[in-house]
């Protein structure tokens, strides 16, 4: 477990530096600052549910004394982030994987955190986290973080005219329609929660199953 553990964190680190520097260096951004570039970096959901898996493990893997480190191996924490990069993985294959083609540096970093950690952490997920101890209202409190985003989002959006996806640019789709696909998005959320419920349910009752 511990070197599934570590893969992930270190893919995880180099994926997040990688396209730190491309957003850094990228020409298309001329008219921003390094602070501004910082900025919306960290704007994008991509990046904040892969630094969530990347930060969780590492902290469990070096600080095992920590309260960061008894908050972060909750199966409800962890089932949280899983909820979370599967998210990320799904709405980039169907949504937006086709609005560009990424070459080079960026292609490598596209496809680690667009697809190999949302499926490392998946795996790692369903191999070592503990089940049995979810509920059917779990992912009512796995809501917070995106609820938190979103308005985030739309306030930076209206100050700087700067989205970091189409299907929340208001600029481009009007008020009426972001709000439609933020309340989809957050029932998309939820959906996911309860099939991860769903799952680990499912895996701890065989798991009682095959015990007996």
């Amino acid at each position: 477990m511990l070197t599934f553990m570590s893969l992930i964190a270190v893919s995880g680190w180099f994926a997040l530096g990688l396209q730190f520097y491309l957003v850094l260096v990228n020409p298309d951004l001329g008219g921003l600052t390094p602070v501004q570039r910082t900025v919306k970096f960290f704007s994008y959901f991509t990046i904040l549910s892969n630094l969530l898996v990347t930060l969780s493990l590492t902290i469990c893997l070096l600080m095992p004394q920590s309260g960061l480190r008894k908050f972060f191996s909750r199966p409800t924490v962890k089932s949280a982030i899983a909820a979370y990069i599967t998210i990320v993985g799904i709405v980039y294959s169907l949504v937006l994987r086709q609005l560009w083609k990424p070459e080079d540096f960026q292609l490598v970093a596209d496809v680690m955190l667009h697809d190999g950690i949302p499926i490392m952490y998946v795996l790692y997920w369903f191999i070592f986290v503990p089940k049995g101890e979810l509920n059917w209202k779990t992912p009512i409190s796995w809501l917070i973080f995106p609820l938190i985003y979103l308005p985030y989002t739309l306030i930076r959006g209206a100050v700087s005219n700067q989205y970091p996806y189409p299907f929340v640019d208001v600029s481009q789709h009007g008020f009426p329609t972001v709000l439609f696909n933020s309340v989809m998005l957050l029932v998309g959320f939820f959906v996911m929660g309860e099939i991860f419920v769903g799952i680990d349910k499912l895996m701890s009752q065989t798991s009682i199953q095959n015990a007996s």
